[in-house]
């Protein structure tokens, strides 16, 4: 089914008609001959994508039009309706923004459209190393980087005169403050985050969950590096640095709890910052921030990779503009945009050094260092089915048996490669 570009009233029921039945609920269509290029993505709030949507609108000069449709506001809504309406060869679908996660999956299930080694080389250039490893999968470039993200280390300037470097010298460092001020915050829940902290965790340890791309990678997690990573969650999790709640937690859990005053750290997305300075005025002035903990003294960590790509559907009908329309929306101009007004960090080297980027993020220098030096989740088309594996093993965290948690990563992450039994 090809849906989203009704012609006529005929056209357009069925079209109607065919996305209901799929559970899908919009067709798109070309106004006035000038094409109309579908770009789903999630709501952001700050509106900065749909004033990117509009000056690149205004730029094309009538070659195209960008409307932005919202996906739902969870990741896993937004993936789901994807994942129906690529699957149902929908042509609406003309740009797409994935998580840095789904760009694998989707090239692999052919749903979306290389980028030619010359545009390729051309919406590359000047990218940091870590966004630039999400887009690309079997030596292809499927997505553009358009924005990242990472996890610093937070903490109260008025209670710590030096930052920790490693896990360890922040449990130690915690430990010390008086009761009421010494807890640390964490993502500890049984989703997504968890997988991004254990995954921050065994890369900064030197391993890997997987090795290679394609139908059969090398399964690699189990080693004495995941053992490693096991024992670091483990011995916070269950050191007076917790949070009691810390089963639970998750990025906006922990950055509430922190704007309370009763954490002295936090590991967390930049998204803190301006939210600390409207809505805690006394943590905000005594806000600091460091790189994210490693494992090891004196060995740098590999901190989390968030962000997303924006693809192109394999079943576009206009792939020329689509192109066109992906080179405006992740420019310098733009990414400076949805950095200061939506928050979303820049995959381009350069806009760091942007003066009003630089306002915003005062931090800007330990950002860019921290996504070029991060450590990416595995690369694959199975990776939903990985990262259920791991949040599932390893919680709670304050339970994990880190030889015997190894062992059984090791077993079902090949289940989840293999496809054997999971969904």
């Amino acid at each position: 089914m090809a849906g989203g570009r009704g012609r006529g009233s005929v056209g357009r029921a069925l079209c109607v008609l065919a996305l209901l039945t799929a559970g899908l609920v919009a067709c798109g269509g070309d106004e006035g001959g000038t094409p109309s290029l579908s770009w789903y993505t999630f709501p952001e709030p700050s509106g900065a994508f749909d004033a990117a949507a509009t000056d690149c609108t205004e730029a094309a000069e009538g070659r195209y039009r960008i409307e932005v449709k919202d996906l739902p506001t969870t990741a896993d809504g937004q993936r789901e309706q994807l994942v129906r309406r690529l699957a149902a060869e929908d042509s609406d679908v003309d740009l797409m923004f994935m998580d840095v996660i789904w760009t694998a999956e989707f090239a692999e299930a052919g749903w979306l459209l290389p980028f030619d080694e010359e545009v390729a080389a051309d919406i590359t250039e000047g990218v940091l190393e870590g966004p630039l490893a999400t887009a690309t999968y079997q030596d292809r470039l499927w997505g553009a980087p358009i924005t990242s993200n990472t996890q610093l280390l937070w903490y109260r300037k008025d209670r710590v005169d030096d930052p920790p470097e490693t896990w360890d010298q922040l449990i130690e460092a915690a430990e010390a403050l008086p009761e009421g001020e010494r807890l640390v915050q964490a993502q500890g829940s049984r989703y997504e985050g968890l997988t991004v902290w254990f995954n921050a965790l065994l890369a900064s340890s030197g391993g890997t969950v997987i090795e290679g791309e394609g139908d059969d990678p090398e399964v690699t997690i189990g080693d004495e590096a995941t053992v490693r990573a096991l024992e670091v969650l483990r011995d916070f999790s269950t050191s007076p640095a917790a949070d009691p709640a810390l089963s639970n937690s998750d990025e906006n859990i922990g950055r509430l709890e922190f704007q309370t005053g009763s954490s002295s750290f936090m590991v967390n997305y930049p998204f803190i910052f301006p939210s600390a300075r409207e809505e805690a005025p006394e943590v905000f002035d005594n806000l600091g921030w460091a790189r994210y903990p490693g494992i090891e003294e004196g060995e740098p960590s590999a901190p989390p990779l968030g962000g997303g790509n924006i693809g192109i559907g394999a079943f576009t009908d206009h792939p020329e503009e689509a192109v066109d329309a992906v080179r405006c929306l992740i420019s310098a101009d733009n990414q400076v945009r949805y950095a200061t007004d939506g928050g979303l960090p820049p995959t381009i080297d350069e806009v760091y050094d942007d003066e009003a980027l630089r306002e915003n993020y005062p931090f800007a220098d330990l950002l860019r260092d921290s996504i070029n030096e991060a450590g990416p989740r595995p690369v694959t088309p199975a990776y939903n089915d990985i990262s259920r594996v791991i949040y599932t093993t390893i919680h709670p965290t304050r339970s994990i048996d880190p030889e015997g948690n190894a062992e059984t990563l090791e077993e079902k992450v090949g289940q989840a490669v293999r496809s054997e039994g999971l969904l």
